[in-house]
């Protein structure tokens, strides 16, 4: 991030000048005493409170990125568009779709798409979003060649649309995420599996949608084994997986007794996979059950719920085995439990947990980037979240 290299004391008192105010008029206006102002523009003092960061900068008239001697806009906000643009570009090619790839194109042979796509996966499970975001474009194009030289590589297609909609979903790109889990849907038409590996993603772009909970089921039913104790772990992955999308979806919509329901029944399912599982990159199992309670319980408002069902869940074996980007998202979730239940602080610790475990997650997800905000704006807020804010370009 470029912008004024000077101390933020220095800056203080640069910018009070130009306003033409002393150190005690400064003072005044703060509620201040003229030694705390002094020693804050000597450096002595530093400034933490992202309360009195803002409080300085209306009272001098300029923006708190001014006051913190920085651009308004941070680089990886601006990485991040540009990112995305190449990726809508990408899924606004049709070309492939209106008949064959020219001879004269090099088209990737299914295997080496494959291991492409497993990168894309791993790349994506592992938080690392902006490798994803700059492997994306080439993915999709190579699948689109694929498919269109060798019928067989559907599945490809399906999958390189997943894990875009995956992806697109972190960075709030719902528009753009759900056009890339609608591809996903429709290149997986007549194929049961596909379909339901696509409904995964399509149920986390239409979280808030109230009637996409019958999409999920239906989905999860057709994907159902008539017995259960029956059915393979790949099968019972995705029933399960869909089954938790339209719980979340149900605890968006703010009924609880579905969302129980739902759960529970995904529970069962859950339990005859196990942990240490990522059938149809789903991750599966009953502490990835146990987490989308937490989830539900926040959506739901009950803090205190979602903390007490947090601690048990990550004393689980199981949650040492998930991605690296699922326990990151359930981290974030469970600080959001902090907030409802008025503790900033231990807030704060989870979300310094999330960054040193997935950076990415918080540096790259404007979801979270809000969460930040919000805890570093309470009034007992760590120095240490204040500091993160700042450097995020937050205040």
């Amino acid at each position: 991030m470029t912008g004024d290299p000077r101390p933020i004391g220095r800056r203080v008192a640069y910018l009070r000048v130009r306003r033409g105010l002393s150190q005690q008029s400064l003072a005044d206006r703060l509620g201040k005493s003229k030694s705390w102002v002094d020693k804050v523009e000597r450096g002595v003092r530093s400034l933490e409170r992202v309360s009195t960061i803002r409080e300085i900068a209306v009272v001098l008239r300029v923006d708190a990125a001014t006051l913190l001697g920085r651009d308004a806009q941070p680089v990886e906000v601006a990485e991040r568009s540009e990112g995305v643009a190449r990726i809508r570009a990408a899924l606004s090619t049709y070309e492939m779709a209106l008949g064959r790839p020219s001879a004269r194109l090099k088209v990737m042979p299914p295997d080496r798409l494959a291991r492409e796509v497993g990168h894309a996966w791993a790349t994506y499970q592992h938080a690392r979003y902006p490798h994803l975001v700059e492997l994306v474009p080439t993915l999709l194009t190579e699948a689109h060649r694929t498919h269109a030289r060798y019928p067989a590589g559907r599945a490809l297609v399906v999958e390189a649309y997943r894990v875009t909609a995956a992806l697109l979903v972190k960075l709030d790109e719902a528009n753009l995420a759900w056009l890339a889990a609608d591809r996903a849907m429709s290149a997986a038409t007549g194929d049961r599996t596909a379909l339901a590996c696509a409904a995964v993603q399509l149920g986390q772009v239409l979280r808030a949608s109230a009637r996409a909970r019958s999409v999920m089921l239906t989905a999860a039913y057709q994907i159902a084994p008539p017995d259960l104790d029956a059915g393979t772990p790949q099968e019972l992955s995705l029933c399960g997986s869909l089954l938790v999308q339209a719980a979340l979806i149900a605890a968006r919509c703010g009924n609880d007794r579905t969302t129980a329901d739902l759960l529970d029944e995904a529970a069962e399912m859950a339990a005859r996979v196990g942990d240490g599982h990522d059938h149809h990159r789903t991750a599966f199992g009953p502490t990835a059950v146990e987490l989308a309670r937490v989830t539900a319980a926040v959506e739901l408002g009950d803090g205190p719920e979602a903390l007490a069902r947090h601690e048990k869940a990550i004393g689980r074996d199981g949650w040492q085995w998930l991605p690296v980007e699922h326990r990151a998202a359930h981290l974030v979730d469970a600080a959001r439990a902090y907030l409802q239940s008025d503790d900033a602080a231990n807030a704060a610790r989870l979300l310094m947990q999330t960054d040193s475990l997935a950076p990415a997650e918080v540096r790259h997800r404007p979801a979270v980037r809000e969460v930040i905000a919000q805890v570093a704006r309470e009034p007992d807020a760590p120095a240490m979240i204040t500091q993160l804010a700042i450097a995020l370009g937050l205040v």
